[in-house]
């Protein structure tokens, strides 16, 4: 799982975000940037209404549609990726300085594990030479269901709890 970027690499993306603003003519607001630093201080994968939550639970003040707005914004000029782990709703994950790696996912309890590959990387050198496109990235999801049976149900029981879904 990714850990906070370093303060270094959140003042960068704060001015690659800024030049995309201005070059676009679309206003850099302190919630927009706001929402930018908790992407980057944050770890792993998100959705939106995590990060709304995590903003208003420390008292920052964005509402709901600026953290969708600015997500979109973050995606487009390449400072966030959007993810879709088999569910109808988007994760989200940082990009810049963020190693290339790719999903496993339960299907049962939604955990999702991350690894790195160097022979992806491979497959995706040798596909752009056979069919002479200029690849430049990928996205690789495994979809399959824990081993570990008590921690994919404790994971789902723990999910279960925070959505207010009570056993059966």
């Amino acid at each position: 799982m990714a850990h906070p970027a370093h303060e270094d690499t959140v003042n960068l993306v704060k001015e690659i975000f800024r030049s995309y603003l201005k070059e676009r003519n679309q206003r850099q607001t302190p919630e927009r940037f706001m929402v930018l630093e908790e992407i980057y201080t944050a770890d792993g994968h998100f959705d939106a209404d995590d990060i709304f939550f995590r903003m208003k639970e420390a008292g920052t003040r964005v509402s709901r549609a600026t953290v969708y707005n600015t997500l979109d914004l973050l995606v487009e000029c390449g400072l966030v990726q959007r993810q879709q782990f088999g569910k109808s709703q988007y994760y989200y994950e940082r990009a810049y300085a963020y190693q290339q790696h790719d999903h496993i996912i339960c299907r049962e309890c939604g955990h999702v594990l991350e690894f790195c590959d160097p022979r992806v990387g491979e497959i995706q050198r040798m596909l752009s030479e056979i069919h002479d496109m200029d690849i430049d990235g990928h996205s690789l999801h495994f979809f399959g269901t824990c081993t570990d049976k008590e921690a994919c149900k404790l994971r789902q029981e723990s999910d279960n709890k925070i959505a207010g879904i009570k056993d059966s």
